[in-house]
């Protein structure tokens, strides 16, 4: 697959993707860098850091979170709905079909379209038990 897309699947980039792809929980770079240290106990930050950058540019993996956010990342690269905790920040898939719509042209402003990320925000069941 790599080979097609003209760039090298490294050791490390092919571990970070599967430990990526075997969770659901949107984990953080940080997280992302505990898991594979398990299996790659030399693995600096900055080389975990790099590669999900250079994964999600490629599009093998996305990259989930605003501006000024912590940036969360999904091992399953096509465009798909998320839900965000307000408070814990935590970041779950949409479970359910839903169709995302299409802009119309004439609505994009000059854009040309290139994915979609759609973020609902709530609060999540755990901060709901919290706070009563």
């Amino acid at each position: 697959m790599a080979q097609e897309m003209g760039f090298r699947l490294s050791k490390q980039r092919k571990v970070i993707l599967e430990e990526l792809r075997k969770v659901k929980t949107h984990p953080t770079a940080d997280e992302v860098y505990d898991m594979v240290r398990k299996i790659i106990p030399r693995i600096s930050l900055g080389t975990v850091y790099r590669n999900l950058e250079f994964l999600s540019s490629k599009g093998l993996v996305l990259k989930l979170g605003a501006p000024g956010e912590q940036k969360r990342f999904d091992g399953t690269p096509e465009p798909h709905p998320h839900i965000r905790c307000e408070i814990c920040t935590a970041v779950v898939d949409v479970e359910c079909d839903i169709d995302i719509p299409d802009i119309p042209e004439s609505c994009a402003g000059g854009f040309k379209i290139l994915t979609t990320n759609v973020e609902f925000v709530g609060i999540c069941p755990k901060c709901q038990a919290a706070r009563q």
